[in-house]
C-alpha cells in the first residue's frame, strides 16, 4: 500500500505533536548515531523524499520563514526584478552584517497564486532549505527537528529515521 503524502495543512499540527519525540530521539541520535552514517541516511531521504513532493505546491518556507541574502544575491534579485535596491531595503529588509532578511516571515517574493518570482536567481538559503542532504547533520539536529513543523520532507525524513532507528 503505498503512503499518502502529508498535506501542508496537516503539518503543523502533526509535528506539533511529535515535537517531544522528536526532541527525544534528537538527543538519541547525539549519543547513538554515528556521523558519516547518518549524513547517507539524511542525503538517502532527502533524495527520495523531494522526488515524492512537489516545493511549488507547498513553499511553506517561504511563508513561514522568510530568506536572507547577501550583497551580490540582493543585486541580482533587485536587477531581475527591474527593483530600485535603495528603496526596496528601506520598505521590506533589514540588514545585519552584511546580509539581508525580510522586516517579516513571508517572502515579499512569493505571488498571491504561489509562485517564487525569484526562481530564476534564488539565494543559497532557498536553494538549500531545508539543509538535509548536507553534510554534519548530527550537529544541526536541533533545527531540523524545527523545520519539522514547517517542511513536509523534514517531516518525512524524521519519522523514517526513526523507524531505521527503531526508535519509541
Amino acid at each position: 500500500m503505498e503512503k499518502i503524502l502529508i498535506r501542508i495543512e496537516d503539518l503543523e499540527r502533526l509535528a506539533l505533536e511529535k515535537e517531544d519525540e522528536n526532541y527525544r530521539f534528537r538527543r538519541f541520535l547525539k549519543n547513538h548515531a554515528d556521523e558519516e552514517e547518518l549524513d547517507k541516511q539524511f542525503k538517502r531521504l532527502h533524495e527520495k523524499y523531494f522526488k515524492l513532493y512537489d516545493c511549488s505546491k507547498c513553499r511553506n518556507c517561504c511563508k513561514k520563514l522568510g530568506i536572507s541574502m547577501n550583497e551580490s544575491e540582493l543585486n541580482k534579485i533587485c536587477e531581475h526584478l527591474h527593483l530600485d535596491k535603495k528603496k526596496f531595503i528601506e520598505d521590506h529588509l533589514n540588514e545585519k552584517y552584511g546580509n539581508y532578511s525580510f522586516k517579516g516571515t513571508i517572502c515579499q517574493f512569493l505571488s498571491d497564486d504561489n509562485r517564487c518570482q525569484i526562481s530564476d536567481c534564488l539565494p543559497e538559503s532557498c536553494k538549500e532549505f531545508p539543509y538535509t542532504n548536507k553534510l554534519e547533520r548530527l550537529f544541526s539536529l536541533l533545527s531540523i527537528v524545527n523545520h519539522a513543523k514547517v517542511c513536509p520532507v523534514v517531516y518525512e525524513i524524521l519519522e523514517e529515521l526513526k523507524k531505521e532507528y527503531r526508535f519509541r
